[in-house]
């Protein structure tokens, strides 16, 4: 017997905000360099974003096969700047570029996540102040909704201590005033609402909105804070919590990427939404594209690259 489709996974394809590509065409067209260009499908992701005018494509990698796969999706890349850097040689090519300022955003190619981000995080690799923290964040929309969810980190740091993810807040923050939010409100993800030293994450979540009311003064967080009462205003009236930010949250801090991993993937598979992502905190944005996105995805994050490269309020 056939069994039926499995039933939480949404039906339809996921739909780019309009106003996201909008804003991103408004802004200047950043110099996207692909690291490990030599593949069909992260070529045919940069080629989307070029077509859609956001993205002016620098490809690095083994050109012999950077010609090879732009041949076979029939993307005829003579204009286009190559740079022979096979291997593991691409990443940090990628990173003396950004450093030279001739490169405005990096986007991962056919390349392994730990080897693309190795190349280009490391503090030797000039991208970042030793200090800093580096954190993900996506945009994650629903199809006919143009408000989004930043949720960070889900793909960056696995289990991060409080101040990498002060950082994340911050960088999160950081976006939603560049994508227009004036007085962005924060959700710090735990279990429960009640500081419970049996659960951990608790008692971290209350120590970095505490943190918040002085460091981020121009957003509203409260944490910790479960689910329902983020997303839902009348959960927060019936548990009684008093909160600006209940049911009406901007941003959620994850405790860790397995937890914002599986959330990410739950809005994504079962809502249908369209999730676009950057890496925040070094010189350039960087693009963690993934084989397994969708178009709408890769665009979103085209798009939210543009954006952060500018750095200006839309």
């Amino acid at each position: 017997m056939t069994r039926p489709p499995f039933p939480f996974l949404y039906p339809d394809e996921p739909q780019v905000p309009p106003g996201l590509l909008a804003r991103a065409r408004a802004l200047q067209t950043p110099r996207v360099a692909l690291v490990n260009a030599g593949a069909e499908t992260p070529l045919a992701g940069l080629r989307e974003a070029v077509e859609a005018g956001l993205a002016d494509p620098i490809l690095i990698g083994d050109t012999d096969k950077i010609r090879e796969a732009a041949g076979a999706i029939g993307w005829d890349i003579g204009g286009i700047r190559l740079i022979h850097a096979p291997h593991a040689q691409a990443a940090p090519e990628a990173a003396r570029l950004a450093r030279k300022g001739e490169a405005d955003a990096i986007m991962k190619g056919q390349v392994h996540t730990s080897t693309f981000l190795k190349g280009l995080l490391p503090s030797a690799a000039g991208l970042r102040d030793k200090a800093a923290r580096c954190g993900h964040v996506f945009h994650i929309t629903k199809t006919g909704s143009e408000r989004p969810l930043l949720l960070t980190d889900a793909a960056l740091n696995v289990d991060p201590d409080i101040a990498t993810r002060q950082a994340c807040l911050a960088h999160a923050v950081a976006l939603a005033r560049t994508l227009g939010v004036d007085r962005p409100r924060a959700a710090i993800l735990a279990p429960t609402e009640d500081p419970t030293p049996s659960v951990p994450n608790t008692i971290e979540a209350a120590e970095i909105a505490a943190w918040a009311k002085t460091a981020l003064p121009g957003a509203d967080v409260s944490g910790p804070m479960a689910l329902d009462l983020i997303w839902s205003k009348e959960a927060a009236r019936i548990k009684g919590y008093d909160s600006p930010v209940a049911g009406d949250a901007d941003i959620v801090l994850t405790p860790n990427i397995t937890t914002g991993n599986a959330l990410f993937k739950l809005m994504v598979l079962g809502m249908g939404c369209c999730a676009g992502g950057i890496v925040m905190g070094a010189k350039v944005p960087i693009l963690l594209t993934s084989r397994s996105q969708q178009s709408a995805d890769r665009l979103a994050s085209a798009a939210l690259g543009v954006i952060a490269a500018a750095g200006e309020p839309a």
